[in-house]
């Protein structure tokens, strides 16, 4: 049984549609910068594993001059023939996002920041574990070294938390999640490194096995 959550309300992404992509604030395409428009174009990164599914959803507005996000969600069992997560119990979803500020931010140390958040239903067993909030942040921060993302002033929580339902509610009787929020300075342009990164970190917190290694039972 999942919990309810909200959608990633992704939108087709192709070549044609780069243009609206970087003006989704409604600024003009000549008022967007092309390091802005370069590190858009970045994030929409190919052969990332086939349980996930990335896509474009609705930036938040007046965090930085220019933003713009992405999500990724596990793609569910009975929609592919994608590996069952070992130690999820339901969904899990996480959105990318990047801001841009031409001429640099103070407290980034740069012009662009990426804001990251990830969140899983959790087995109970694996949800008990008081270091899974520990190991959470070592599979972001190792991450984002392993697959050479440049990056500057990291900083973030993981949370987690237990649900118990009571009377006449839908859902399972005690529901578990972890919650990852972070942020840090991108120090160049490519970010695919960072999607990368980003990516592999959700497929951790889902339970996925490593690549090439199928679950047993």
């Amino acid at each position: 049984m999942r919990q309810h959550r909200p959608t990633c309300s992704f939108v087709d992404v192709t070549e044609s549609s780069a243009t609206s992509r970087t003006t989704a604030a409604g600024r003009p395409e000549a008022d967007t910068p092309q390091l802005f428009k370069d590190a858009v174009e970045s994030l929409y990164i190919s052969g990332l594993r086939p349980e996930l599914s990335l896509g474009t959803i609705r930036p938040p507005q007046k965090l930085a001059t220019h933003s713009h996000a992405i999500g990724v969600e596990l793609v569910r069992p009975e929609d592919s023939n994608s590996t069952t997560p070992v130690d999820a119990s339901g969904d899990a979803f996480g959105r990318l996002i990047l801001l841009c500020e031409p001429g640099g931010d103070a407290t980034w140390e740069g012009e662009m920041r990426l804001v990251a958040y990830i969140q899983a239903d959790m087995d109970d067993a694996v949800a008990g574990d008081p270091l899974l909030p520990d190991v959470a942040w070592d599979w972001l921060r190792e991450g984002l070294e392993s697959t050479g993302a440049d990056h500057s002033n990291l900083g973030g929580t993981v949370t987690s938390t237990a649900s118990v339902r009571f009377g006449d509610i839908g859902g399972p009787p005690r529901a578990f999640q972890l919650e990852l929020r972070a942020s840090w300075t991108a120090t160049g342009p490519d970010l695919s490194a960072h999607v990368r990164a980003f990516a592999n970190v959700l497929a951790n917190v889902a339970g996925l096995p490593p690549e090439g290694v199928a679950s047993i039972g």
